[in-house]
């Protein structure tokens, strides 16, 4: 969804991507390189207090906003232009077909009358935005429109986060569709750029796995399980009695004793790696594939040493942790061992990035 327009052209103007989860936030800017791609500029991650973001909904402005703010001094950008992204499950998605002879106007008119149809509120309460995908697939005059709503309260609280930081939301997403964005990055460096292939991207969040089943650029299956990082952060509590904070800063930080690995990361790996079989299974049985080629592994959990072996020791697939950055150039500020073990969680916050380079 776009929240502002520009006359401007977008790719001149810093844009940063801004990723708010439920654990952190991810803030990502992009440029162009001087001898053609793209360029990591700055990036920077903060911890966000528990429940400040629940269910996908902002409880705390404030305080997201005040996070924004400490990664923003972070960075140290002047970018003042953020694409944020609004959780996949808020957002109502319909493709349709239109005359391709409309114009914006009546188009626009057309769209709020098929809304209708399809969002349960009324179309006051929403924020609604489409966008022409190409020529329908039945052929004929007709174009496949994209229509895309959501309650106006999820995008006004990001807006507001945003704004709490002294920042302006140009462009409002869906997780899914900068997730996307950032995967096509992931799968040029698959064998034979993952054309033809079946891919599984398994984005392991704090509480949820979501995984994607991808052909040739298109989605064709999508399964959520309750299953992330705040499991490991729970046993990492309860065994040695720290707070949630202190948990999850020796966890990033790798400060935890000697024991941890095979008592408490070790179980959890195996863990994760039943939940990715058993949400393959749950592909295979759904539809009518009976092979996926590659596991791309992104999310908070992605960041865990170890995590691709164990996964592939499970499903005897092939199984690579995501880096959208792999053949980007990077700022001299930016330290590449760093992004390396990051890029996994930043796939969202990439994918946002991107739409600088939109026309």
């Amino acid at each position: 969804m776009q929240i502002d327009l520009s006359i401007f052209n977008p790719s001149n103007r810093p844009l940063i991507g801004l990723d708010i989860s439920s654990s952190s936030v991810k803030m990502v800017e992009l440029s162009r390189a001087e001898k053609g791609g793209i360029k990591v500029e700055r990036y920077a991650i903060e911890t966000l207090p528990r429940d400040a973001v629940v269910d996908g909904k902002i409880v705390n402005i404030e305080t997201i906003a005040e996070t924004i703010g400490k990664a923003l001094r972070r960075m140290g950008a002047n970018a003042k232009l953020v694409a944020m992204a609004l959780p996949t499950a808020a957002v109502i998605t319909k493709k349709i077909t239109l005359p391709s002879n409309l114009r914006e106007r009546d188009m626009e008119a057309q769209v709020e009358s098929e809304a209708n149809q399809y969002i349960p509120f009324a179309l006051d309460e929403v924020n609604l935005d489409f966008q022409v995908i190409g020529p329908a697939p039945s052929g004929g005059d007709e174009v496949e429109v994209l229509l895309a709503a959501s309650r106006k309260e999820m995008v006004e609280d990001r807006v507001a986060c945003a704004l709490g930081a002294g920042l302006k939301a140009w462009v409002m997403d869906v997780e899914s569709f900068a997730a996307q964005s950032a995967f096509e990055l992931v799968e040029t460096q698959l064998k034979a750029g993952g054309r033809d292939q079946c891919i599984a991207l398994v984005d392991i969040g704090a509480s949820v796995m979501n995984v994607t089943m991808f052909r040739n650029d298109q989605s064709i299956y999508n399964r959520e399980q309750a299953f992330g990082g705040t499991q490991l952060t729970m046993e990492i509590m309860r065994v040695y009695g720290m707070s949630i904070e202190e948990a999850e800063a020796a966890k990033r930080a790798g400060s935890l004793p000697d024991n941890y690995d095979k008592e408490i990361l070790s179980p959890f790996l195996d863990n994760l790696a039943q939940e990715v079989s058993r949400a393959l299974q749950f592909f295979f049985t759904s539809t009518q594939h009976t092979q996926v080629d590659h596991i791309v592994l992104s999310g908070g959990c992605a960041t865990l040493p170890g995590v691709a072996e164990v996964v592939f020791a499970q499903t005897q697939v092939d199984t690579v942790v995501a880096n959208p950055f792999a053949k980007m150039t990077l700022a001299s500020r930016v330290k590449e061992r760093a992004l390396l073990a990051d890029s996994p969680s930043l796939m969202i916050a990439c994918g946002l990035a991107l739409r600088r380079f939109d026309q």
